[in-house]
């Protein structure tokens, strides 16, 4: 498909959308002084005395152009498996607790990206200068070394403090293409066979991975467009690293009875009930016994049928929030897409429970009592991370719906080719999916078939309220 370029001449008009969504959902702006004044002092300041492991092959694979480098990593291949390295940027040791930075951060809650800027979590001088893993340059991290064995079944994990030395910054599409050509060496030649193998992992565990393409506003020569985007192969080995290490440190909270999980129950039965029925109507394949995540693994969401059921399944995977312990273990502590207990704690730099994560997971590995000022934030961690998560969020759909009415506001009245990826049995309307440009939007009109493949008339695109609307045509 050919996503719908906005043109410079209209940039103007959107970035004042843009600046009143942040007003609109109370985004913070610049950073205060104090908060600044601390990052720059917390930054030049010496680096600690810390085991030097920059004799490591780290290196870092991230979105083209990013600077908040919250990860390296580093897979040696072993007799009887293989080894992970994997340096998370030690947030806590340029924070300090109490501090105005702590402050700040403890509002921000995570870092917001917009299609013209983003509200970072922490100052640049911190998430993007000393405290961000760039290439060639020592940094103090959190060195998870995890063990596999020949299956990619962890056998062993451990984390401690390090100072270690990236060696390069990758790009997703320079690791796809070194792998598809036969050219990756190294790490980038067992990505993919670690990450298939977790993979594999995770189909046994009964966890879910969607297919589903992201809508995204993205930057395009000197505007922006919005498009449908399926996350590269090498994207998912990658995020399986994180998921290892993410399922390691809850493994670790639960045998020290303290910590923060990333959780999800599982989806009522019912609902379920109501899913199943869906896939038969649209002709999806759900034999008897079969788990969800089995189901959707092999799905080309190209096919409207497909593109609905995903899009209507998603419902299943609803509810995910963080569960804190100080003392007796939650009785639910399982994140239902995982399938296993799991924890946020590899993007410190952007999200703030991933700090106090790695805090967590670096007292119980070095067998030293977690710090006062980690164990009192605990409790109020998941009601924090839970508002900040809802307003990121929401800043996301809102960009998105900005933008999808740039786009569509001089085609009133014209007709698109679209498929139905929701609709409710007894309701009028629904929501259809349009490819060119890539617009998901409401349509009226009396018994929307699901799945089906229908022509829309376009009846609305207000820039101020950000709302398209189509007809069935």
């Amino acid at each position: 498909m050919r996503p719908k370029t906005i043109h410079v001449s209209d940039a103007p008009r959107l970035a004042e959308g843009f600046e009143r969504i942040r007003g609109e959902l109370d985004l913070p702006g610049e950073f205060p002084l104090p908060v600044l004044e601390e990052a720059a002092r917390v930054a030049s300041a010496p680096l600690p005395s810390l085991p030097d492991r920059t004799d490591l092959p780290l290196l870092t694979v991230d979105p083209r152009g990013s600077m908040d480098l919250d990860q390296a990593v580093c897979i040696e291949e072993r007799p009887r498996g293989y080894r992970v390295w994997y340096a998370i940027a030690d947030v806590a040791w340029f924070v300090p607790p109490g501090g105005v930075i702590d402050g700040e951060a403890r509002k921000r809650g995570e870092t917001v990206y917009m299609p013209d800027a983003r509200v970072p979590l922490h100052p640049p001088a911190l998430s993007e200068g000393a405290a961000s893993l760039l290439p060639g340059v020592v940094r103090p991290a959190a060195l998870w070394c995890v063990d596999l064995d020949s299956d990619g079944r962890t056998v062993g994990a451990d984390v401690s403090r390090a100072l270690v030395r990236s060696r390069e910054r990758l790009d997703y599409d320079y690791v796809q293409a070194a792998i598809d050509t036969g050219t990756a060496d190294g790490t980038l030649r067992l990505l993919p066979i670690v990450g298939g193998l977790r993979f594999e992992l995770e189909r046994e565990r009964g966890g879910v991975s969607l297919p589903t393409p992201e809508q995204e506003v993205v930057g395009h020569g000197d505007g922006y467009r919005v498009e449908f985007r399926t996350p590269l192969a090498a994207e998912d080995w990658n995020a399986q690293i994180s998921l290892m290490t993410g399922m390691a440190a809850a493994a670790m909270m639960l045998d020290a009875e303290m910590g923060v999980l990333r959780t999800l129950p599982p989806a009522p039965q019912d609902t379920v009930a109501r899913v199943r029925r869906i896939a038969a109507a649209l002709g999806v394949p759900w034999p008897e016994g079969a788990a969800f995540g089995e189901v959707v693994r092999s799905l080309d969401p190209k096919i409207p049928g497909n593109a609905a059921f995903l899009q209507e399944s998603t419902v299943l995977l609803r509810g995910a929030g963080y569960t804190a312990f100080n003392g007796e273990p939650p009785r639910d502590a399982t994140h239902a897409a995982v399938a296993a207990p799991y924890a946020h704690v590899t993007a410190p730099l952007r999200r703030l429970v991933d700090r106090y994560g790695t805090e967590v997971c670096l007292a119980v590995a070095e067998g030293v009592p977690v710090p006062e000022p980690v164990q009192e934030a605990l409790e109020g961690l998941p009601a924090l991370m839970a508002g900040t998560g809802r307003r990121a969020a929401a800043v996301e759909r809102a960009c998105v719906d900005l933008v999808e009415a740039f786009v569509l506001r001089d085609r009133v009245g014209q007709t698109f080719d679209a498929v139905v990826v929701d609709a409710e049995d007894g309701k009028a309307g629904g929501v259809v999916q349009v490819a060119d440009p890539a617009v998901v939007a409401r349509c009226d009109g009396e018994g929307l078939p699901l799945g089906a493949r229908v022509q829309v008339r376009l009846t609305r695109a207000d820039l101020v309220t950000r709302e398209v609307r189509f007809t069935l045509a």
